[in-house]
């Protein structure tokens, strides 16, 4: 374990699997799933990732070829038993991978049970600003508390879920602090996604963070350089940029920046409703326009040199937004370009400028 704080994130990040814990673990794909009711049933909530370059022919089996690639490596580790003991699974229909792993662990369950597969439960959560819409997702949220409850035979009281949606804020608040560590150079990019994606209890990782503001932290040198497209739920992608001389000073996915760019607000379960169905804006599931501004604004507020929409093979929603976040950027001075088809984990380099 490190003696750093920044050390210490970085070792809970790079150890997160097996996952080790005392109580109930329940892993997530998907960021619609709101970790402030598993935090509230007393469970350790635990986002699983995929790992590239790996062997993925058992996921494949099950998923085929055509699919984003995190997942098939995401069902290959869980059909490894790679992520140690899981005692369940949530899965957000944020995209159509999810919404694919989701159906094929339950009918694994179902017909192959020696897989020891764990329990899984779809979170549907939908986008639209619509009073429907949110008297929808209500009555999803009810259901998903009924089923934590049945899962770890503890009551989501109104306290209980006040507490940690109150710790999860904290967090947030904290992630944005360490964004703005970045923006100045203090963090690199790679570090950034490890203080993100530690895995340990959320008070535990706010005592770090705040541990972590406090610490002294090197200055980084490099182009500025600020990620769109498809998300990155390793540093693979991260660490080939940074060697070659760029830092990665934002980006707008989901395992990063974009956590922390929504507080519930209110200590109640419809506050916390709000926060996930206008929660974004990610690539499958908002308009075109609202990305291109949302990225434009969040480059400027970065200080970037340079945007890299980065989008995997496989994921298609993302290369529908890019003419209009170039078009946006431009108007800023930024200059952008689409990296497509890439395979998960890897970068070609020889399609982004350097100069």
């Amino acid at each position: 374990m490190g003696t750093t704080p920044l050390e210490r994130l970085i070792d809970h990040y790079e150890r997160r699997y097996p996952v080790t814990a005392d109580g109930p673990v329940i892993g997530y794909v998907g960021q619609d799933v709101p970790v402030e009711l598993v935090t509230a049933a007393g469970a350790l909530p635990v986002r699983l990732a995929g790992r590239p370059g790996t062997d993925v022919t058992a996921g494949e089996t099950y998923l085929g070829r055509g699919v984003d690639r995190w997942v098939v490596s995401v069902l290959t580790r869980l059909l490894g038993g790679e992520y140690g003991r899981l005692d369940r699974l949530l899965v957000s229909r944020d995209c159509e991978a999810s919404l694919r792993l989701f159906y094929a662990v339950r009918e694994l369950r179902r017909v192959e049970p020696g897989l020891g597969l764990p329990e899984a439960y779809l979170v549907d959560v939908l986008h639209l600003p619509h009073w429907t819409t949110t008297r929808y997702d209500r009555i999803r949220f009810a259901e998903l508390v009924a089923v934590l409850e049945r899962w770890t035979g503890t009551r989501l009281t109104p306290a209980a879920v006040a507490a940690a949606i109150g710790l999860h804020d904290e967090r947030r608040e904290l992630l944005r602090a360490v964004s703005a560590l970045r923006r100045e150079l203090r963090l690199t990019g790679v570090q950034a996604l490890a203080v993100f994606g530690a895995v340990l209890p959320v008070a535990e990782h706010n005592q770090l963070l705040r541990d972590l503001m406090e610490s002294s932290l090197d200055v980084h040198s490099g182009r500025r350089v600020f990620l769109t497209g498809s998300a990155h739920d390793t540093p693979d992608v991260y660490l080939v940029l940074e060697k070659a001389g760029f830092v990665v000073v934002g980006e707008d996915h989901d395992w990063g920046d974009l956590l922390a760019s929504r507080l519930v607000g209110e200590p109640t379960l419809d506050a916390l409703v709000e926060r996930y169905q206008y929660n974004g804006p990610t690539a499958a599931r908002a308009s075109i326009a609202d990305r291109a501004a949302y990225t434009a604004r969040a480059a400027v507020e970065c200080g970037a040199e340079l945007v890299v929409s980065y989008v995997r093979r496989n994921d298609d929603a993302p290369p529908w937004d890019f003419p209009a976040q170039a078009a946006a950027l431009r108007a800023h001075g930024i200059p952008a370009v689409l990296v497509d088809r890439q395979e998960y984990g890897s970068i070609d380099l020889a399609e982004v400028p350097v100069g």
